[in-house]
């Protein structure tokens, strides 16, 4: 019989003296000196067994205080958590969240409760607000929040549904987005890339190949990190020591090549940053109706790097998210919520990178253009 590590050993007796109450709802743990001396053990052992009490919910560490059983500590150690994405059906990027999310609970033995929502925008905003009310019916112990876009009235109904949680009492994770205005923060913690980093890498990479003239395309009614990816592309201009134009940021409502035409005949963008690939794809299709020839007229980069992104009539740059690392990270941010509520409010902001494909045309990059670092190397 394979024995199990010292630091299971001590989870498994205090999970056990919990479950049996010895050690009732709000009740301070022996230090951890004593849990020492109790289990023969070091330090580090101590430590890592009560970390992964706290991430299961049954305790929680007060900083100065100690490690106290949580008020109502779950049957099994287990947790009922809400999915309240809004947006699930149309955002390719929520199916990898969703998907690292549930495994990632299931392997702490909770569970994620989903709700469908239509694809009709003003039942999308009623129903997103219905969904709440029955998460708290239910009452799941935490919900994670994707805030709707490209409603009507999404900014209120995001507000809404916050202040319904709210008032029950439940924490809340928000996911890839906020649901005030950028740059404005929020009381929740934030689990995502970093947007405006984001805008800025796709923006810099058009720089380094040449590119002065580039536009930013996006929807209206979008999420917050469209603002915050606007804000990136803005950045790195400024840093280039090239103009901001107003002109060459477009907010367009999806009517394809009848609405980019005429913008990009007449402002002549050498490039085109999209706010995100399901933005690129459409552009790219509409300029390639209008008889554009991509990347060789007009370069193109998107920011995603969803799965038909290589799939594409002509395979698109992109800028990559971690979606799968970004529901884990989620899960483990909520479990530390509810564990140290008294925690300072966090944006967690994972790791993005550049996936060149040939949309950008970095290969066909002409001679005056600043040479990728990539290329440098190689030389």
């Amino acid at each position: 019989m394979v024995r199990k590590p010292k630091y299971q050993q001590v989870f498994d007796a205090i999970k056990e003296a919990i479950r049996e109450g010895r050690y009732e709802p709000g009740q301070k743990l022996p230090s951890e000196a004593q849990l020492l001396d109790e289990f023969g053990t070091s330090r580090i052992t101590v430590i890592r067994a009560l970390r992964e009490l706290q991430q299961r919910g049954l305790v929680q560490r007060r900083a100065g205080s100690g490690t106290y059983v949580m008020d109502a500590p779950p049957v099994g150690g287990s947790f009922l958590f809400g999915l309240l994405i809004p947006n699930l059906g149309e955002t390719e990027i929520f199916g990898p969240i969703c998907q690292g999310m549930a495994e990632s609970a299931q392997r702490r033995n909770h569970a994620l409760l989903w709700g469908d929502i239509t694809p009709a925008s003003e039942e999308k905003e009623i129903q997103t607000l219905d969904l709440c009310r029955q998460y708290v019916a239910k009452k799941v112990v935490g919900v994670f929040f994707a805030p709707l876009e490209r409603t009507p009235q999404n900014d209120r109904i995001n507000q809404a549904a916050v202040a319904v949680l709210e008032k029950a009492g439940i924490p809340i994770v928000l996911l890839d987005r906020n649901f005030l205005p950028y740059p404005n923060g929020s009381p929740y913690d934030l689990v995502a890339i970093d947007h405006r980093r984001a805008g800025f890498m796709a923006t810099e990479h058009l720089l380094k190949l040449g590119c002065e003239r580039i536009a930013f395309v996006a929807y209206t009614h979008s999420a917050s990190t469209v603002d915050a990816r606007i804000a990136g592309y803005r950045e790195a201009l400024f840093v280039w020591g090239l103009p901001l134009e107003p002109s060459l940021v477009w907010r367009v409502n999806g009517n394809g090549a009848s609405e980019l035409g005429p913008m990009v005949k007449t402002l002549k963008p050498q490039a085109i940053v999209c706010a995100n690939d399901r933005t690129a794809g459409q552009v790219m299709h509409a300029l390639i109706e209008l008889g554009f020839q991509i990347p060789d007229e007009v370069r193109i980069v998107g920011i995603d790097d969803v799965q038909y992104a290589a799939l594409l009539p002509v395979p698109l740059t992109t800028v990559h998210q971690p979606c799968r690392e970004i529901g884990v990270a989620a899960v483990a941010a909520m479990l530390e919520r509810i564990g140290s509520p008294e925690m300072p409010r966090r944006d967690i902001l994972l790791d993005c990178r550049l996936v060149v494909r040939e949309s950008c045309g970095e290969n066909s990059a002409d001679e005056l253009a600043t040479p990728h670092p990539k290329i440098e190397e190689e030389s």
